[in-house]
């Protein structure tokens, strides 16, 4: 086989417009693309492995209806967002037993194979979505990071919120989550000292120095490309109202820049957005999102994101190593 016959994986949701723009991306350079969903497996989705057998640790394939692809030729895997199969019409305790054999299958198949670059490997994009973490990781890079505390502790966030005020509240990890049967979602929200009750001891709570903002940024890390747009709205939390948006491509300092790839190497990714908030003085603060949206920056500024991702996984490797 070739290296250019070598497949690309791409796994996500079927309505998954940004996954489909670095597909086209990939059809168009003539890179061969399988596509999957893992809650497709049963039906559009078969994956068979043999270890031991061949000089080769794993061989094997995956099939879906249209495409296959010979594991130990994969050249990378844009791990996007699949699903997972829930197997609805199965009991309980039988639908908890298949779903968990499905994720240490598949996954453990995927995850056994040492060849291809992974945009980003599942098992990294969990370990760096901790946002405490990610927090002590930044600071200790030499980024700016606003004073924050997490805690189940009401005394402590109400301390907390009158020596740091004014304070906003933010979720540790977004959650599917509905009430009444109505989605419902969550945003940066101002927080006062006498907001604080016992209701926080349930769990931990994310509360941070609200910085006093001149711009949003969202930038996009590919490899050692960086897309960088300003995003200027007014707005404490810019996610609550798109339409109140205007952006603008702009370049930051090389110091920034630097520091942002030695996140994405701490956490071994190869890809990854970061949210920033300049304030007045030019300074900016950090937060990490190892797979945040970008797709519709890019309909917005005309920045190659999707061509930029679609290139390294075609390269299969990062910085001329394999990963």
């Amino acid at each position: 086989m070739t290296e250019t016959d070598r497949p690309v994986l791409v796994a996500t949701e079927p309505l998954d417009l940004t996954a489909d723009m670095v597909i086209t991306e990939l059809n168009r350079k003539g890179a061969p693309v399988v596509r999957f969903n893992p809650a497709d497996i049963g039906t559009d989705l078969m994956v068979s492995a043999q270890f031991g057998v061949c000089p080769a640790p794993v061989v094997g394939q995956l099939r879906t209806p249209s495409r296959t692809a010979d594991l130990e030729h994969v050249r990378a895997v844009y791990w996007r967002r699949p699903i997972w199969p829930a197997f609805e019409y199965l009991e309980a305790d039988d639908a908890r037993y298949a779903t968990a054999q499905v994720r240490y299958g598949l996954g453990g198949i995927l995850y056994a194979l040492d060849g291809p670059l992974w945009v980003n490997h599942p098992l990294r994009d969990v370990a760096a979505d901790y946002k405490p973490a990610q927090l002590a990781v930044a600071q200790r890079l030499g980024l700016t990071v606003p004073p924050t505390l997490v805690t189940n502790d009401p005394d402590k966030a109400r301390q907390f919120t009158a020596v740091h005020g004014p304070v906003i509240a933010k979720t540790l990890r977004w959650t599917p989550y509905e009430r009444d049967g109505i989605p419902m979602t969550s945003w940066a929200e101002p927080v006062a000292t006498d907001e604080i009750d016992d209701t926080l001891l349930s769990a931990p709570h994310l509360f941070q120095a609200r910085v006093e903002k001149a711009a949003d940024l969202r930038v996009l890390v590919v490899g050692r490309q960086v897309f960088a747009v300003r995003i200027d709205s007014g707005l404490l939390d810019w996610r609550t109202d798109y339409d109140a948006l205007s952006y603008s491509v702009v370049n930051l300092p090389g110091c920034l820049e630097k520091a942002l790839f030695a996140v994405l190497d701490h956490f071994g990714l190869a890809s990854g957005s970061f949210d920033l908030v300049q304030d007045g003085d030019g300074e900016f603060h950090w937060l990490l999102n190892p797979n945040g949206q970008w797709g519709w920056l890019e309909e917005k500024t005309g920045l190659e994101m999707s061509a930029a991702i679609a290139d390294l996984l075609i390269r299969g490797e990062l910085d001329g190593h394999r990963t």
